[in-house]
């Protein structure tokens, strides 16, 4: 008999200004949209207090939703390793997030992420939006961000299953 059980996932999309999140059920060739939304940081606090409100944004969400496991963005170089650096602990926030919540986390690299929504690795950030208000029945586009954090759900769903 085929799984048919539903798993929570919450795809995560980091970053040290804005880190999008959603949320999905999943069941073998079906996913079903639950949240999505973003955390605004204080950009005029110092890097290590926007990183603890990654941390709280991220647990505030696991806690309301209960997911089972994390699928996250890895982070890519950039031509600024600054930028990359800060990227990279902003990630790191989200999944200690994730991690003092007993969730398993799997890494996705933007590219593979755009092939499991748009069929593309190199897709544009509107076509990921396009596609995920398409898949999951949405009257409404999401934000990039949070766009992106569907997206990231959605392909751990795909490798869990196919």
């Amino acid at each position: 008999m085929a799984n048919t059980r539903v798993q929570r996932i919450i795809g995560i999309d980091p970053g040290s200004r804005l880190t999008g999140y959603g949320v999905i059920d999943s069941i073998p060739g079906k996913v079903a949209f639950v949240a999505c939304g973003v955390i605004k940081t204080t950009v005029k606090y110092p890097l290590a207090n926007r990183l603890n409100e990654i941390f709280d944004g991220i647990n505030e969400v696991i806690q309301l939703h209960d997911p089972e496991v994390a699928a996250v963005e890895e982070i890519f170089m950039s031509n600024n390793a600054n930028s990359a650096l800060k990227l990279g602990q902003a990630r790191g926030a989200a999944v200690v997030a994730a991690m003092q919540n007993g969730l398993g986390v799997y890494d996705y690299s933007a590219k593979k992420v755009k092939r499991a929504v748009v069929g593309y690795g190199q897709a544009e950030k509107g076509q990921v939006q396009h596609m995920i208000r398409v898949l999951l029945g949405l009257s409404k586009e999401p934000s990039e961000d949070a766009a992106d954090a569907l997206a990231v759900a959605i392909c751990h769903a795909n490798q869990q299953f196919f």
